[in-house]
């Protein structure tokens, strides 16, 4: 008898899978890796999404990606891991829901995918093929997962709602201008 079942290796692949993706998206933000804009051309695109300042927005969500990912990758921290790279995944959907559900419509369907993915990972919890597990499960304990979620859903909601009211504005702005 093994002492790692189907559970196990299926929660080590999502985690690896999940976690990859999201670090990978984190380093191009951070670090312009993989194609990616770095701290200053993501500053750039997060102040035209709406996201002010731009560098911290860029940071913040190079470190939620990057950080959860590789967390979520190693089962280590799994419920605060999973809630920040949901929370980071809210704030792309914000942006991409105006756009519909479907990725190829430019939609949040992908980010929803990813966030969802970790968000239950935080939730079902990394399994024994972890260092949690390892560590005895010392950042993983049951009280972790409603506070790590209470901890990103508070922080999400007021850097989504700063953001919606900016673009509202901007958007009323450049209507009477129209109208000027």
């Amino acid at each position: 008898m093994t002492c790692y079942d189907r559970r196990d290796l299926g929660l080590l692949l999502l985690r690896l899978g999940t976690g990859g993706v999201l670090a990978a998206h984190g380093a191009q933000k951070l670090l312009g890796w993989f194609g990616g804009g770095g701290l200053e051309g993501t500053g750039r695109a997060m102040e035209a999404m709406g996201y002010a300042p731009g560098r911290a927005s860029a940071t913040a969500a190079g470190l939620a990606e990057a950080g959860g990912g590789v967390l979520l990758a190693l089962g280590l921290a799994t419920p605060a891991a999973g809630a920040a790279a949901a929370g980071a995944m809210a704030g792309v959907a914000a942006v991409h829901a105006p756009n519909g559900f479907f990725a190829q419509s430019g939609g949040y369907e992908y980010a929803a995918s990813l966030g969802l993915t970790a968000a239950g990972l935080a939730v079902t919890g990394p399994g024994r093929l972890s260092v949690d597990h390892a560590l005895g499960h010392a950042v993983n304990r049951n009280w972790m997962v409603p506070a790590a979620f209470a901890v990103t859903a508070a922080a999400t909601t007021v850097v989504v709602g700063a953001r919606n009211r900016r673009m509202r504005k901007a958007a009323e702005s450049k209507q009477e201008k129209l109208f000027d």
